[in-house]
C-alpha cells in the first residue's frame, strides 16, 4: 500500500487525485494540505465533499501530517510553497511528486539539490500522451533540424491558469532548442519584423474551460507537420500523478521525470 499526502488537495488537480485514489486497492490518500484561506474543516472528507475520505486530516502545515505518508504529491500551484514542501519532504527522506509549474531556473536547481536526499519527480505534465508528445517532438526535431523548417509551439488553457506559457510548452521549447540548435525564443509577437531563421515561437491562449491543448508546428515550404495533444479531462493528469507516486515509493534518491515512470 502506498500512502500519500496531497498538497493542494482542494484545487482542481487535488480533488481529481482524491476522487480517483478511491479506485486503487494499493494506493491511499491519508491526508491533505491546503492554503489556510481555503480550509473550512480539518476533516479531508468534509472539506473535499468526498464521503469516503472522512476521518482523514487536512491542514495548512505539511509537517503536521508528513509522518503518516510514504510519498508527497505536490499540486499546490505555487512554486514557493512547492519548493518549501520539497525541502521538508526530502529532509525527512520522503519522495515527492511535483506537478506544480512556473518554477524559475534557480528554483529548479534547488529542487535538484533536494533530490540528493530523497527521490524528486518533477513533470510539467503527468499524462502518458503528453510525454509521448515530448518524445515525438524530439524525434521530429532531429529529423527536420537541417531541412529548413520553422518551428512554433501553441498552447491553449482555461482562463484561470496563472502561468504562461504553460510548463508543458516550456518543456517543448527546451526540447526543440536543444535538438534543433535554435538560438532565440519569442513568447508572443508584436511589432514589424520578419521571423528570425533560428527563432522558436511559443504562443499562449487563455479562455473558457479548456483543460489543455498543445501543438508543435513544423512549417516547411509546401508542407506542414503538426503534432497535437488535447486533454479533455484532468483525470489523465491525476492518474499519471498517482502512477508516479506508486512508482517512486521505493526508489533511491535522485532526479526523476515521467519518462522514468513510463520507461520512455
Amino acid at each position: 500500500m502506498t500512502k500519500a499526502i496531497v498538497c493542494g488537495a482542494l484545487g482542481r488537480m487535488g480533488k481529481s487525485i482524491l476522487r480517483l485514489s478511491l479506485e486503487y486497492s494499493d494506493f491511499q490518500v491519508v491526508a491533505g494540505v491546503e492554503h489556510p484561506d481555503c480550509l473550512r474543516s480539518t476533516d479531508l472528507g468534509e472539506a473535499s465533499g468526498i464521503e469516503e475520505l472522512k476521518g482523514f486530516p487536512i491542514t495548512s502545515r505539511l509537517e503536521e501530517v508528513i509522518p503518516f505518508c510514504d510519498v508527497v504529491i505536490e499540486f499546490s500551484g505555487n512554486p514557493t510553497a512547492s519548493l518549501s514542501h520539497a525541502r521538508l519532504s526530502t529532509i525527512l527522506g520522503k519522495p515527492i511528486v511535483i506537478g506544480t509549474t512556473g518554477f524559475s531556473q534557480q528554483e529548479v536547481e534547488e529542487l535538484k539539490a533536494c533530490s540528493q536526499n530523497a527521490p524528486v519527480l518533477l513533470s510539467p505534465n503527468m499524462s502518458l500522451g503528453v510525454n509521448l508528445l515530448f518524445r515525438l517532438t524530439e524525434i521530429a526535431g532531429k529529423v527536420l533540424r537541417e531541412k529548413g523548417f520553422d518551428v512554433e509551439v501553441l498552447e491553449v488553457h482555461h482562463r484561470y491558469k496563472k502561468d504562461a506559457p504553460s510548463g508543458t510548452a516550456l518543456k517543448l521549447e527546451e526540447i526543440l532548442k536543444d535538438v534543433m540548435n535554435l538560438s532565440k525564443s519569442v513568447h508572443g509577437r508584436d511589432g514589424i519584423s520578419e521571423r528570425g531563421k533560428d527563432e522558436l515561437g511559443v504562443m499562449a491562449l487563455r479562455g473558457g474551460d479548456v483543460v489543455g491543448e498543445h501543438t508543435v508546428y513544423f512549417f516547411g515550404f509546401g508542407e506542414r507537420l503538426e503534432i497535437t495533444h488535447r486533454a479533455t479531462s484532468r483525470d489523465i493528469f491525476a492518474r499519471g500523478a498517482i502512477e508516479a507516486a506508486r512508482w517512486i515509493k521505493n526508489k533511491p534518491p535522485g532526479w526523476y521525470s515521467m519518462f522514468d515512470v513510463l520507461g520512455l
